[in-house]
Formats: structure tokens, C-alpha cells, sequence
């Protein structure tokens, strides 16, 4: 018999009590006891939860809610042998969808119950915390920050639109990017993303060589100076072109960024601090996920 908790984000579940009957209801058909049930606070996105069932000795986490909820579980349980299994919620729900796990909540707790383990990496930004998806500073961190809740809840991913487009004509940034200690490199950007998974909302694949378990952090330096660059940056992402337009990529194990202001930032999809630097190291294999089987 698992024994296993259920960390759910209130703000992302319309029906609470439903979704609880459902998940209680689908442990117990597989011959699990009751989980144990921690709602997150808007004082504690995950991380008092997660420390929670860690102590009570769960074997499964079943984390019912966005990336920002994931992240916070994940930065207490990576390196625990304690399993994740994602119930998506939230509006992106990236890692979900770039590990293919169901959004569908029935199907979700399925792979939960019956699926494989799988050991993946996670990032970590130095003095802000875990990331499972990516982190970013400039354009997507302003765009993410001045996207509303409210606009989040009823358009899904497509509320970031209208903060996209708002953003497209901000100064570019001038960085400095350093990776696995080398020697700098001078760019001039909208935005620097460093990846530990390569598909973003919609399906899109800015860097399809990314994967969660091998070790290395993906680098997107995002680079369209005007409204035509970047429609080609789009049309190359899109149509996986090689060489798209704007679009410098790297693979490295640790990378920092400077720049020469405060800039926006983010981990996957949460707002943290404006700062010049950004800095990220991989943890290899570090979070074990409960996947679909192969």
C-alpha cells in the first residue's frame, strides 16, 4: 500500500471538494489509503506542504496545480527519492506537457498510480530558489509580470498575449553569459532563458534538443531588435528552421548572466526580484516523477 499526499493550489481547482472526492475515490480503487490532503496558502506556495509530507513519511506527492506549485514542491522533495506526480491545474503547465502527462485529472492519477518513475533534473538560481521548467530574465519575466491572475484563469496561456505584445518593443538588454565557468560573452538581448525543458505554451518548441535528464541546461538568447525580427524568430521556432533568425542557443552545466541594469526575472512563471544577474547550475537527476509508461 502507497502511502501518499495530495499539495493542492485552491486558486487553481474551481471545484475543491470535487476534486478531492476524485482524487480519494481513485487512490482507493488502486489500493492506496487515503492521502493526505495539504492545500497550499497564498503566505506558502508548496514548500510547508511538501516539508509536511516528507515528515509523515509519504512515498507520493500528488501536486494538484500550476508550475509555480510544482516548483515550490520540487525544491523540497529534488534529492529525497520521494516521487512527484503531477495532477496539471494551472495555465501553463509546461513540465506536464513536456513529460506528457495528461491534463485530464482521471488519466493524470492513472499515470500516478500505474506509470513509471522517472529521474529528472532541476535548476537552481542562486539565491532564489528551484526550477524544474526554466528560468528567465527580460522579455518573458516583464511579460509574465504583467499578465493578471484574473486574465490567467479565464485565457489560459493565451493571456499572455496582450503583455507579449506590449513587450515586444522594450530595449533590448546588454548581457554578459558565462557558461561552465568560461569566458564571457558579450550580447545584446530581449531576453536570455536558461532551460531545463524545451516546449513552451502552445506546444511551441524553442529547443527541441532539450531534455530533463541529461544533465546540462539549455540556453535560449533571444535576440529581435524589431516588430519583422521578430516574426522571423517566430517563423523559424515554429516551422524548426535551423539557424532561426535571432535565436542563439547554448548547452552548458552551470550558467550567469549579467546585465547592465535590473532586469525582470522569473522561474518557471513566477515573478522573483528584478536583479542584474542571473546565475544556474543542474542538479542531475535530482526530482523522481511519476511518468507515463513507454
Amino acid at each position: 500500500m502507497t502511502r501518499s499526499a495530495v499539495i493542492v493550489n485552491p486558486a487553481k481547482v474551481l471545484d475543491l471538494d470535487g476534486r478531492r472526492r476524485e482524487l480519494c475515490d481513485a487512490l482507493a480503487a488502486a489500493g492506496w489509503p487515503e492521502p493526505l490532503w495539504l492545500p497550499t496558502t497564498p503566505e506558502d506556495s508548496g514548500c510547508g506542504m511538501a516539508e509536511a509530507a516528507l515528515a509523515a513519511g509519504v512515498e507520493v506527492v500528488l501536486v494538484c496545480g500550476g508550475d509555480g506549485t510544482v516548483m515550490a514542491v520540487a525544491g523540497v522533495l529534488a534529492g529525497t527519492g520521494v516521487a512527484v506526480a503531477l495532477i496539471p491545474s494551472g495555465t501553463g503547465n509546461l513540465l506536464a506537457a513536456n513529460l506528457g502527462i495528461p491534463h485530464d485529472v482521471a488519466a493524470a492519477i492513472a499515470v500516478a498510480v500505474g506509470g513509471e518513475r522517472r529521474r529528472i533534473d532541476v535548476g537552481v538560481v542562486a539565491g532564489a530558489g528551484t526550477f524544474t521548467v526554466m528560468a528567465g530574465m527580460g522579455f518573458d519575466a516583464a511579460m509574465v509580470g504583467e499578465t493578471p491572475d484574473e486574465a490567467k484563469r479565464r485565457f489560459g496561456w493565451g493571456a499572455y498575449a496582450a503583455s507579449g505584445l506590449r513587450n515586444l518593443t522594450r530595449h533590448r538588454m546588454a548581457v554578459r553569459i558565462r557558461l561552465d565557468g568560461g569566458r564571457w560573452l558579450h550580447r545584446r538581448a530581449s531576453s536570455v532563458l536558461i532551460a531545463n525543458v524545451g516546449r513552451l505554451q502552445g506546444g511551441i518548441r524553442l529547443l527541441p534538443d532539450a531534455a530533463p535528464d541529461d544533465g546540462l541546461l539549455d540556453v535560449a538568447v533571444l535576440a529581435p531588435r524589431h516588430l519583422s525580427d521578430w516574426v522571423r524568430l517566430a517563423g523559424g521556432v515554429l516551422l524548426q528552421r535551423d539557424g532561426a533568425h535571432q535565436l542563439e542557443t547554448f548547452r552548458a552545466r552551470t550558467v550567469e548572466i549579467l546585465a547592465s541594469r535590473d532586469e525582470p526575472r522569473e522561474l518557471d512563471g513566477d515573478v522573483i526580484a528584478p536583479a542584474r544577474r542571473l546565475a544556474a547550475e543542474i542538479r542531475p537527476g535530482a526530482l523522481t516523477l511519476c511518468v507515463p509508461r513507454a
